[in-house]
């Protein structure tokens, strides 16, 4: 897994040694920042965003936004086999200081109060037997940390059929292999 582009491209990033993480592919990943950066059924200047990364992993994605020069990446992740890994990750970008690690369960109702901004990207990653991803969206809507023009990229197995709070609507989907990518906003901005 490498940094596709930006101040890093070319860095490796180190992945996890264990079977329990599902590390964002680096096709998937092209694409989805392809789809961020010529969409036009949403506007987000990932150089000015804050960005929100759910289920951190090794750092994948929010790497990429930091390479990318995004404003923020806020990273959160508990698992204590690859909070490690996503630390020296980081830490091997010795110039970029704009993000913060929170070290929470993303389904603990009070993670989200620890959040101090609103967020242009929420990027979630969760596994894909993982069958709450209702609760974090509605998480999402209630605590209002999402941008009125911010976008939510889920990234899911192809065959899972998640139930949306009604607040938002899926404004692209793409198909990679096995999995899917959403885009959602607000259903009404």
């Amino acid at each position: 897994m490498r940094i596709i582009s930006g101040l890093f491209k070319g860095k490796k990033i180190l992945e996890p040694k264990d079977f329990k993480t599902r590390p964002l592919k680096d096709l998937t990943k092209e694409s989805i920042f392809n789809i961020i950066n010529h969409s036009k059924k949403f506007t987000v200047d990932l150089k000015n965003s804050n960005i929100l990364d759910l289920f951190s992993g090794v750092g994948s994605f929010g790497i990429e936004c930091l390479s990318r020069e995004a404003k923020k990446v806020v990273f959160i992740e508990n698992y204590n086999g690859v909070l490690p890994i996503l630390k020296k990750n980081l830490i091997s970008i010795k110039s970029i200081k704009n993000y913060k690690i929170i070290e929470n369960d993303v389904y603990d109702n009070r993670t989200f109060l620890k959040l101090d901004n609103k967020f242009d990207i929420i990027f979630l990653d969760p596994p894909y037997k993982d069958k709450n991803l209702k609760n974090v969206l509605n998480n999402i809507k209630n605590e209002k940390i999402l941008n009125k023009t911010g976008i939510i990229i889920i990234h899911r197995h192809k065959n899972e059929q998640d139930t949306l709070p009604k607040t938002f609507k899926i404004v692209e989907e793409k198909k990679y292999g096995i999995s899917k990518i959403l885009f959602l906003s607000y259903l009404n901005k």
